[in-house]
């Protein structure tokens, strides 16, 4: 596994951490994109994986895009425009396809600045906490460019449509609080309560049967881009599922028994 993100397994949790502090977890180099891949191929792969926390090693969430190396044209900012386009198609896109489509829910444990293409990563999160030290900005425009990694995509789905205008034409920053008000994070906590409390959810969500929580996880993403009838039919397929593994038989005994239910995953 690369050293671009640590990646720790706790139980049914696991917490991938961004991994170049000294470059405030930039998102412009070929080896974080595979890495993005690599760890999303590896959860998708673990059934024993019920939930992920994503955070930043360091001060910061992840500042985006290496700036100076937009200013030299290096790496994917770099060559003509044909160039550039398919560098990002074959660059940073390569994040968003990966985390997205993860059918384990995943918590962006936000302990910093998350900005442009950072701010991106958190939205394909499903769950968002920001620490009191964090602050959310879609602040490509700030630098002539437009969100090149999905942003437009994502972030009307975490905000809203209103909001998120006002975010990607402003480049402004939103700070923690304002953030849980807006609802772009769930919660604004003290920046020592932020892992705690990422993985005491965590931990909520981990003890809940593995292959309902992927399939929950499923029919979320498809209402996003689905009708009520498509979506209903996919439910009564996955229902239908659910209904014959040993996790729904031990949830309603346990239930009726009135007693902790224990899952395998069967």
């Amino acid at each position: 596994m690369s050293d671009e993100l640590i990646y720790e397994q706790d139980g049914h949790i696991v917490t991938v951490t961004l991994n170049r502090p000294e470059q405030r977890n930039a998102l412009s180099y070929t080896e974080t994109f595979q890495a993005f891949e690599d760890v999303c191929a590896r959860i998708q792969s673990d059934l024993s994986v019920r939930c992920v926390i994503i955070t930043g090693k360091g001060s910061a969430f992840s500042a985006g895009g290496n700036v100076k190396q937009m200013k030299e044209r290096a790496g994917i900012f770099g060559g003509a425009p044909m160039k550039t386009r398919e560098s990002y198609r074959t660059g940073i896109q390569r994040i968003p396809l990966a985390v997205w489509e993860l059918e384990v829910p995943t918590i962006a444990a936000v302990n910093g600045p998350a900005v442009g293409a950072g701010c991106d990563l958190a939205c394909m999160c499903d769950i968002r906490i920001a620490s009191e030290s964090a602050f959310f900005a879609e602040s490509f425009v700030k630098l002539g460019i437009i969100p090149g990694d999905g942003g437009a995509y994502l972030l009307p789905r975490a905000v809203g449509l209103s909001r998120a205008a006002e975010m990607t034409f402003t480049g402004d920053r939103v700070d923690g609080k304002t953030a849980a008000a807006w609802g772009l994070a769930s919660r604004c906590v003290a920046p020592e309560q932020l892992m705690p409390e990422a993985r005491a959810l965590a931990e909520r969500i981990a003890v809940n049967p593995p292959e309902v929580l992927r399939m929950a996880k499923r029919l979320l993403r498809e209402g996003q881009k689905t009708d009520l009838r498509g979506v209903l039919e996919l439910s009564a397929a996955f229902q239908s599922l659910a209904h014959q593994t040993e996790d729904h038989t031990e949830a309603v005994d346990a239930f009726l028994e009135k007693r902790t239910p224990t899952f395998t995953g069967n």
